[in-house]
């Protein structure tokens, strides 16, 4: 399934900044930026469990938000891109 990671962490302390580091790189891990605070991971539900409980253990949740969307691979899914950025083709071939 596609997953949407979605997060805004309060920066106003040196806790927060850090907070902040450490959400990134848990997702940087798992999907790919599309937007500073905007991720996409393409997870089965254990990748999808285990995420949430990472990122759940990075955040504050009386100072911070953490949104997950979880998209099933449903029939008429689409995503419509506009800009410079171009995701990654996860079903496409792997060229390193």
């Amino acid at each position: 399934m596609l997953v949407l990671v979605c997060y805004d962490v309060n920066t106003e302390t040196k806790d927060g900044r850090r907070r902040l580091r450490r959400v990134a790189r848990v997702c940087e891990s798992t999907g790919q930026r599309v937007q500073k605070s905007v991720f996409e991971c393409q997870l089965d539900v254990a990748k999808f469990e285990t995420l949430e409980r990472e990122l759940l253990a990075e955040i504050d949740p009386t100072l911070d938000c953490l949104r997950l969307y979880r998209i099933p691979g449903t029939r008429g899914f689409e995503v419509i891109e506009h800009g410079i950025f171009k995701a990654v083709d996860f079903d496409g071939p792997l060229v390193l």
